[in-house]
């Protein structure tokens, strides 16, 4: 009898772990193809390097999907580009994602709005409508980070808004900071508050520089700390100057050595570009 409960039950573990190998073959294949969705949304790299044609993107998913994204597109003679974190990572922070690329394309294409703020004051509305957040405190307090850029390259300009992001921009080895608000798209903790929109010239050989928080917040070095905004700003200081891929080079290779053996915590993206104005 124990004999034959020792085959019944082998025949059980055998039957269970084929079983558990069937769903996580499902479930990777269902991220996968999540992944194929989400990456078919973002802007291609032919179509990046149609409107710029020097840039660089350092795109590190925590998870097969992400939470942040990046957008560009251009409408009339305005080139807008926006690089956003959502709350959470791997499929919640996806879905958000696909929200704010929709919402994005709606107000620039279709209600054709011109204006940094402008843009975030509308999709602010939008996502706290689709998330239907009302302010209660015991609601959900999903949101998005984004910082929200305008160039235009007939007056050399950048028109510049901030959902708690900001922009670097890199002038002769001067590195100014534009700051974002300290509010998010998506419901706030405080009174609600129009963004703020910021101007400011470009010109030849300007570096700037769109990114989320993952880079500046991962863990690691020698103390196991946060890698933190100041080395962030003096390593793109240091390399400003190098080729564009060069550049992307020396930051991968800064955040792996950085990372060592710790877990990746965050979702990493970084945009940036050298600005040459139309001829």
């Amino acid at each position: 009898i124990s004999k034959i409960i020792k085959q019944l039950w082998k025949s059980q573990v055998k039957n269970k772990s084929i079983d558990i190998l069937k769903n996580q073959k499902e479930i990777a294949e269902s991220f996968k193809y999540a992944s194929y969705i989400q990456n078919a949304l973002l802007p291609s790299p032919s179509v990046i390097k149609k409107y710029i044609p020097e840039y660089f993107l350092l795109f590190l998913p925590r998870d097969i999907v992400s939470g942040d994204f990046y957008y560009l597109t251009q409408y009339k003679k305005l080139l807008y580009i926006a690089v956003a974190d959502c709350t959470g990572h791997g499929v919640p922070g996806a879905f958000m994602s696909i929200l704010g690329l929709t919402f994005l394309n709606e107000i620039i294409h279709n209600e054709k709005v011109e204006s940094a703020a402008g843009i975030l004051n509308i999709m602010r509305e939008k996502v706290m409508h689709a998330l239907k957040q009302t302010g209660d405190d015991d609601e959900q307090k999903d949101g998005i980070d984004i910082a929200m850029g305008i160039i235009n390259k007939e007056t050399n300009s950048i028109n510049f808004a901030g959902a708690f992001n900001p922009i670097y921009i890199i002038k002769q080895n001067h590195l100014l900071e534009i700051q974002g608000d300290k509010m998010p798209v998506g419901i706030a903790a405080s009174e609600e508050k129009p963004f703020t929109d910021h101007n400011l010239l470009l010109e030849e050989g300007d570096m700037v520089y769109f990114f989320t928080d993952g880079y500046v917040d991962q863990f690691g070095g020698p103390e196991g700390k946060k890698f933190k905004y100041q080395p962030f700003r003096s390593l793109l200081l240091s390399i400003s100057s190098l080729p564009i891929h060069k550049q992307k080079e020396k930051l991968e290779t800064t955040f792996i050595n950085w990372k060592g053996n710790l877990q990746q915590l965050d979702d990493v993206l970084i945009f940036a570009l050298r600005y040459h104005p139309a001829h």
